[in-house]
């Protein structure tokens, strides 16, 4: 038998010798998820012994970490803007700039508003969008069977699944040009360069779907595709709203019709890093 104490022990050090950052609260995450406990009883009840089923299902996630898993995959959720999101390796983990796309699509949206969230993922843009905004409705479109799936189960669980419809399609392939005519267009594509992919932490360079990723090439092919056909789909004065990569904002503002759009601001994340394009039809 082992207490909680011991195997958190064990566990940080398994991890540490990984070279996975903060192996200590990486390995309580995981025990938390297992035991279905909180950190505090973590620490309440260190002497406690975990039963065996308990520390062998424990192990295992050690031991899928230690080899670079992500935690979130290994858990099935992670937190986006206060809410709880199901995850797999066929979806992007939810990362903290996306929450500032999305309060950037809340500053614009207007009552009523028909959004569409191209390469939705998990959902979890759309899924918040509709979360904050009781009166919206959404297309939440994506190249992957597997991702829509994904994103289904995360609009049940967040009560949206009547105001949301799924839509397989490669960005709007799929969709009717006529009918479909949105306030607001919103993305996070797949921007990372072909040639920047071997240098991405290996969490997320050998776990999450490459086609989330990148496009190959520069990795603005899709970005591309958002600035040319968005027009199409959108209502006059609407809005497309786009996170870009770490070194993409001078390209854009070169690559941005002004014909066509107006760029409202390239709006930096919290490292001052430009990362939100807001564009609105002119």
């Amino acid at each position: 038998m082992v207490s909680i104490a011991q195997a958190l022990k064990r566990a940080s050090r398994e991890l540490d010798h990984a070279g996975v950052a903060e192996a200590q609260r990486e390995a309580s995450s995981l025990l938390q998820h297992v035991i279905a406990k909180d950190r505090t009883f973590l620490i309440s009840h260190a002497e406690d012994r975990l039963g065996e089923e308990e520390l062998k299902r424990f192990e295992k996630a050690i031991e899928r970490r230690a080899a670079g898993e992500p935690s979130q995959y290994i858990t099935g959720t992670q937190d986006f803007f206060g809410r709880a999101f199901r995850v797999s390796t066929d979806v992007l983990i939810p990362r903290p700039e996306t929450e500032l796309l999305v309060e950037a699509a809340l500053e614009v949206m207007k009552a009523d508003a028909v959004i569409c969230d191209v390469g939705t993922g998990s959902g979890c843009i759309a899924i918040t969008l509709l979360c904050e905004r009781r009166d919206a409705r959404a297309a939440a479109i994506d190249i992957s069977e597997a991702a829509l799936d994904v994103a289904r189960q995360n609009a049940g669980e967040h009560s949206v699944q009547e105001r949301i419809e799924f839509v397989l399609s490669d960005c709007f392939s799929a969709l009717n040009e006529s009918a479909s005519q949105f306030d607001a267009i919103v993305s996070n594509p797949p921007y990372v360069a072909a040639n920047a992919l071997p240098g991405l932490q290996r969490e997320v360079r050998d776990h999450e779907p490459l086609v989330a990723l990148s496009p190959g090439d520069d990795g603005l092919n899709v970005i591309r595709r958002l600035l040319n056909d968005s027009p199409r789909f959108l209502k006059s004065g609407g809005h497309l709203l786009m996170e870009i990569g770490f070194d993409q904002g001078e390209t854009i503002k070169q690559l941005v019709d002004q014909k066509v759009w107006t760029l409202k601001e390239i709006r930096p994340d919290l490292q001052g890093i430009p990362r939100i394009v807001i564009l609105q039809k002119n």
